[in-house]
């Protein structure tokens, strides 16, 4: 009897325990559906709140978009009264003849004019009687666009032969000759052409070809113009070029540090140096020996200058406009002094492209043949005669 109401006091507990973790886990459950219902409210309202906020991103965009249009608007307006004011300005710059290579400080002027004076004591004596300048560009034409966006194209300066020839790039070993211009634009690429092997690498972009022989500068230790004949696929002769602590001779190629070029007088060398860090040089080579037989520094700055090139004796530099679609001769020295930037013309170059790394002057032709982003470029000029001073 006992252990029969021991048996039933045991099962009492069992069942009250039971009943207690019964209780137990209902009201864990019904808390856990609490936070469930929670987390879906708020997952609503996350909902709802990302939609509006999407809808008024969309509408914000849509008024960027329409203020972007009204924008681009306002600035093609701005760019063609700004490209009218300039035309305005060139054209009072032509009426006027302001004098474009002014140096900020009078005295620095006075300085530079004196010292190519001084320089200048012995008077250059002309080989030729070439009298002529240039008046203005006449033409244009894209020949075609082969290599990289550097290099040079030109024709062997002062002869009868028709051939063209391509430095391709700011440093080579290589040049390649075509029989003509014609065989170059209709040629792909450079698969015409005859690859001249040169016996040392070229540098920069101010090479010459000039009766048969090709005058490239060569950078080592120290710069040295080299002669090479073409027909006997020889080195002829070769200099170290004199000027001391040379640095690159125009502001916007930075790779060229010699610019050769060729006109009706013969071989130039266009440089600068650390001396006279602002100005451009000029000196006159003979072709024969490589020799400098006369030197000048001139009032032309290298700043802003892309290339330089030499007619009859005087040399134009051009310089970069503030619109990047155009370039022009903004200084001019004459090393007779017929010349002056007063009496030189404003002369546009209408650079399509990017910027010109050459320009070689042909006398034969008067063309120049303007290397401008790898396009290669033909600017007929018409010519004036210089006037006596």
């Amino acid at each position: 009897m006992a252990v029969f109401l021991l048996l039933l006091t045991l099962f009492g507990l069992a069942g009250t325990q039971h009943q207690a973790l019964m209780e137990y886990l209902e009201r864990r459950l019904l808390a856990i559906e609490d936070r469930i219902s929670i987390w879906h409210e708020q997952t609503s309202r996350y909902a709802t709140e990302l939609r509006d906020f999407k809808q008024q991103m969309v509408a914000l965009m849509e008024n960027l978009d329409k203020e972007k249009e009204a924008l681009r608007a306002d600035l093609d307006g701005i760019n063609t009264r700004v490209e009218r004011v300039e035309r305005e300005m060139d054209y009072l710059d032509t009426q006027n003849g302001a004098q474009p290579c002014v140096d900020v400080d009078d005295k620095l002027v006075e300085q530079d004019v004196t010292l190519v004076k001084e320089k200048n004591r012995d008077k250059y004596d002309k080989l030729t009687e070439c009298r002529e300048m240039i008046s203005s560009v006449k033409a244009m034409k894209i020949l075609k666009r082969v290599g990289g966006p550097k290099g040079i194209w030109t024709k062997d300066i002062v002869s009868r032969s028709d051939k063209i020839y391509i430095f391709n790039g700011t440093s080579e070993d290589s040049l390649y000759e075509f029989n003509s211009a014609r065989d170059f634009a209709t040629s792909p690429g450079i698969s015409r052409a005859k690859e001249i092997k040169l016996p040392s690498t070229w540098d920069g972009t101010g090479h010459a070809v000039y009766k048969g022989h090709v005058y490239y500068v060569k950078k080592d230790k120290e710069f040295q113009v080299v002669k090479y004949n073409l027909k006997n696929v020889s080195v002829v002769d070769t200099a170290v070029f004199p000027a001391e602590d040379q640095i690159p001779v125009y502001g916007l190629n930075p790779e060229t540090y010699i610019d050769l070029a060729v006109d009706e007088e013969g071989l130039w060398a266009i440089y600068a140096t650390r001396e006279n860090e602002r100005n451009i040089c000029l000196a006159k080579m003979d072709p024969n020996t490589l020799d400098m037989e006369q030197m000048w520094d001139t009032p032309c700055p290298r700043e802003n200058a892309e290339v330089a090139f030499v007619i009859c004796g005087t040399v134009y530099v051009v310089y970069n406009t503030k619109l990047p679609s155009r370039s022009r001769v903004q200084c001019v020295f004459d090393v007779s002094d017929m010349v002056t930037n007063d009496d030189a013309p404003l002369v546009y170059f209408p650079k399509r492209y990017g910027s010109h790394s050459s320009m070689k002057y042909n006398p034969g032709d008067q063309l120049i043949y303007a290397w401008d982003d790898g396009y290669q470029i033909l600017y007929k000029l018409v010519m004036k005669k210089k006037l006596e001073v």
